[in-house]
């Protein structure tokens, strides 16, 4: 008996530590212009039974771009979660103008947004992940990776933001309803050099999820994956603006942009050490914050 319990927990412990990786590599579609690979992609996606959010094609890397969709399991299972489970709302599938798609791993991003909660979500994700297989194809992980047991309260140093931290708030409104029309409208102006990708709101539960693209000639999403050379990994977008009850929030970046890019350096990270900070007043001005910069 003695035995018995010792193995349960190896392999117990074992299945918390495999390694897991951000992204996987799906069936290579016919080399064309992105806009045009990224049509055939939607179009597979649709047939598949996703829904799709938006489509994001970053203006200073021609040959990139994301598809974002939604699925309808995982949308139910966000809605029972409630909360900051919201921001897990789109699934995002990379193309590139050579024909490439690849797409975000479920297992990855869920357990790490999820968090505690993700027993809870695990057949739909692992039901997600088939899904995503079978309609684009499953090649190898790529990106790095992280173990099932960090990935709840990943953060890339001691000292750094977690899921959770602080830093994530931007703006607090009056209402639910004011903090969405807040965002809307200024989404729908460009402030910040802005522009909405998707949006899922889900009034009756009081959150909703934006896809932000960011498109400031020096500041934006192309130029700093570029610093970094993270463009393979171009599911990492868009860049999410969510909202809770009346108040608006975006992961920090040294949580999202580290969780994004598991596989590089610090040197890499050095690159862009200003970001996070660019991108909280660019963010801050879509959420309506009385202090951040237009």
């Amino acid at each position: 008996m003695l035995k018995f319990f010792a193995l349960a927990v190896m392999l117990f412990s074992s299945s918390l530590s495999w390694a897991i990786t951000p992204y996987i590599l799906g069936e290579k579609f016919k080399p064309a212009e992105t806009a045009k690979v990224a049509d055939e992609v939607e179009a597979r996606l649709k047939s598949a039974g996703f829904q799709v959010l938006g489509h994001y094609l970053p203006h200073q890397l021609p040959d990139y771009g994301v598809v974002v969709v939604s699925d309808e399991g995982v949308m139910n299972e966000i809605r029972a979660l409630g909360g900051s489970n919201i921001v897990g709302a789109g699934i995002r599938v990379g193309v590139k103008s050579d024909g490439t798609v690849t797409y975000m791993n479920p297992d990855y991003w869920y357990r790490a947004f999820f968090r505690g909660q993700f027993p809870k979500a695990e057949k739909t994700v692992s039901a997600l992940k088939e899904k995503l297989a079978k309609t684009l194809g499953a090649g190898l992980g790529f990106g790095g990776d992280e173990t099932a047991e960090d990935l709840p309260k990943y953060r890339y140093l001691v000292g750094m933001e977690r899921f959770d931290s602080e830093k994530n708030l931007l703006a607090q409104h009056v209402s639910f309803d004011e903090a969405v029309k807040t965002v809307q409208d200024n989404l729908a102006k460009s402030a910040a050099r802005t522009s909405k990708v998707y949006e899922v709101v889900m009034p009756e539960k009081k959150m909703a999820v934006f896809g932000v693209a960011m498109n400031d000639e020096t500041l934006g999403d192309g130029r700093w994956i570029a610093k970094i050379g993270g463009q393979e990994s171009i599911a990492a977008l868009p860049y999410e603006l969510y909202v809770v009850n009346n108040s608006v929030y975006a992961l920090f970046g040294r949580y999202r942009i580290a969780v994004s890019f598991p596989n590089l350096s610090m040197g890499h990270f050095m690159r862009i050490h200003s970001t996070p900070n660019e991108i909280v007043d660019m963010l801050g001005a879509v959420a309506g914050a009385k202090t951040a910069k237009k």
